[in-house]
């Protein structure tokens, strides 16, 4: 594979990089089964689904949608580049009022969002975009960088364990447009 270049872009660009697709097939899941009602903790499993589907996240919040959701200006957006050629973006958050995944902090910044297209998945476009998101945060004095996945996105929740993220909670009834599946929260210290 040719060399992968991470470029800061404008949020003006939101129209390309909306263009790279987030969708992912889903072919197991990770099941919670908690001991005790909880007390004694919980055993994550994988499992593999009956039928496997697409998943598209976009269908809930484009972002195209996020520039009037959100006030952009601690925010940064980059795209992964192979020969000129957009094949990924990835953007986080940074002290932005009304991003509750922020938890009110300074010192903490959240992946919002990571694309990659699928004919250039698992080559290391996501690990160039992730890390260029890490660098940006320490540029910014955070101290630790959270994600938020699902506990379909399996192959997220692997590659998030693969680069030193732990599984700091997770919230089984979140999402009320969908109701089976599990938010997961990552964090990483970046110190």
């Amino acid at each position: 594979m040719n060399k992968i270049q991470i470029k800061n872009e404008s949020f003006s660009n939101l129209n390309e990089y909306s263009k790279i697709p987030i969708s992912f097939q889903v072919e197991s899941v990770y099941k919670i089964e908690l001991k005790k009602a909880g007390i004694d903790g919980l055993d994550i499993q994988e499992e593999k689904v009956g039928i496997p589907y697409l998943k598209d996240y976009d269908v809930f919040e484009s972002p195209m949608d996020w520039p009037a959701k959100f006030d952009l200006k601690n925010w940064a957006v980059f795209f992964a580049y192979i020969n000129e050629k957009i094949v990924g973006g990835a953007t986080v958050a940074f002290n932005t009022k009304n991003v509750n995944m922020l938890d009110g902090r300074d010192d903490m910044t959240v992946l919002w969002d990571i694309r990659v297209m699928p004919g250039c998945r698992n080559k290391g476009v996501g690990t160039k975009l992730l890390e260029k998101c890490e660098s940006w945060a320490k540029i910014k004095k955070c101290r630790m960088m959270k994600i938020e996945t699902q506990n379909i996105n399996v192959k997220a929740c692997k590659f998030y364990k693969s680069h030193g993220y732990f599984l700091g909670g997770y919230h089984q009834f979140e999402y009320s447009c969908c109701p089976d599946e599990i938010m997961f929260l990552w964090y990483k210290d970046l110190n």
